[in-house]
């Protein structure tokens, strides 16, 4: 008898017991739906929190780790911001850097009218909004004009907006910041995603949170390189040279974004594993469940058995198109459960803001898992079958 003959009576008991074949493959179906939720979501909150890390790309995090020397010498210098602006003119001099994003925050009351709420206040350069993109939702973005002129205007977020405004547009509205005036020119859209939190901010372009605060320093610099290749020597660079302008050793030192970003998601992968792993068990037992339905139907079909065999059926044969069917069984749950997992990752993946990453590796894994199951625990009752006396069996009632 050939394989598709065995399919094709595999599938003919599976419709003549609709409701017990359908109970049986529920079991399959949550065990592989299960497993594709979990990995689906597991690697998209890994891609999603990688890009929360390391932002746009080929971004390096420069910071000040003052030595035992100069704290020492400066008990305050912790407190003074690390980076002054002819530090940036000698980073836009390196070759391999392509942007450096400079921004200095200070905590402010932001006033409006008699309401008065304690915000971030961050003065930004214009490499900042090219490499960050502020998305704004109302109003417009700060322009190059605002940065060259130092204008008295600045962008609030969301959250600011609806407890200093209560939700109605800001936008043309005047604030005072460190008791300075501030025209609102655009509220900022609402973050979304894994590291997104709502909080009390303003930006304002450099030359005008200079002015108000009376520092021309940074507290936080970024670099962004010409290309991947060129991080690595980018940082480098960067951090030989400001050692060498501030005279200092390595108090100057770089971070390495991406390989923050793969340290993380290293730690993301053995988590998914972990929790793949424990909803693989419904797998097993879901299995059992296929083993317990087989060898009943090995019970019920006795007599057909004994037929088969009385006809010369051989017991590799008869093994065979027990297998089969218990290998139909698992894989049309398994498939089954694919498409449930996949749907139901990308509900959940679509409420938390992430993409649902479904790799072809886990579609093929969760197909050939479920056939194997079938295999493995339909090994018992296809062996018992083929080893039916053929004489008993046809006495059989």
């Amino acid at each position: 008898m050939s394989f598709f003959e065995n399919l094709k009576m595999a599938l003919s008991s599976l419709r003549a017991h609709k409701m017990r074949s359908i109970l049986t493959m529920l079991g399959i179906v949550i065990g592989v739906g299960a497993v594709i939720i979990v990995v689906a979501i597991g690697q998209g909150g890994e891609a999603m929190l990688k890009t929360q890390i390391t932002g746009p790309g080929n971004t390096i995090e420069m910071f000040y780790q003052p030595s035992d020397e100069e704290m020492r010498a400066n008990p305050n210098i912790l407190l003074q911001a690390p980076f002054k602006q002819e530090d940036i003119r000698a980073l836009e001099q390196i070759p391999e850097v392509k942007r450096v994003v400079a921004s200095s925050t200070q905590m402010s009351a932001a006033r409006f009218q008699k309401k008065s709420i304690d915000v971030s206040s961050t003065g930004v350069n214009q490499a900042y909004l090219q490499l960050n993109e502020l998305k704004v939702a109302k109003g417009r973005n700060l322009s190059t004009a605002d940065f060259l002129g130092g204008r008295r205007v600045g962008l609030i977020s969301s959250k600011l907006q609806e407890e200093l405004f209560k939700g109605n547009n800001p936008v043309g509205k005047i604030i005072t910041v460190a008791n300075q005036p501030i025209e609102i020119v655009g509220v900022l859209e609402k973050p979304s995603g894994l590291l997104a939190f709502g909080s009390m901010e303003v930006y304002l372009p450099f030359q005008t949170w200079k002015i108000i605060y009376g520092s021309s320093d940074f507290t936080q610099v970024t670099l962004q390189a010409a290309s991947a290749e060129q991080l690595q020597t980018a940082g480098k660079k960067a951090a030989n040279l400001l050692n060498k302008m501030h005279n200092t050793e390595k108090s100057y030192q770089v971070i390495n974004m991406e390989e923050m970003a793969q340290g993380i998601g290293q730690v993301t992968k053995i988590m998914t594993l972990i929790i793949g792993s424990i909803a693989g068990i419904s797998l097993f037992v879901g299995g059992i469940g296929v083993m317990n339905i087989m060898l009943v139907s090995v019970t019920e079909r006795t007599r057909e058995i004994g037929i088969r065999m009385a006809l010369g059926a051989t017991r590799g044969q008869v093994l065979t198109q027990f297998l089969i069917e218990s290998m139909t069984l698992t894989l049309i749950g398994g498939i089954i459960g694919i498409f449930l997992g996949w749907g139901a990752s990308g509900i959940v993946s679509f409420f938390a803001g992430w993409p649902s990453l479904i790799s072809w590796q886990v579609v093929v894994g969760g197909v050939l898992f479920s056939m194997i199951i079938g295999v493995i625990f339909g090994i018992l009752p296809a062996n018992k079958a083929s080893k039916l006396d053929p004489i008993e069996s046809l006495r059989y009632e």
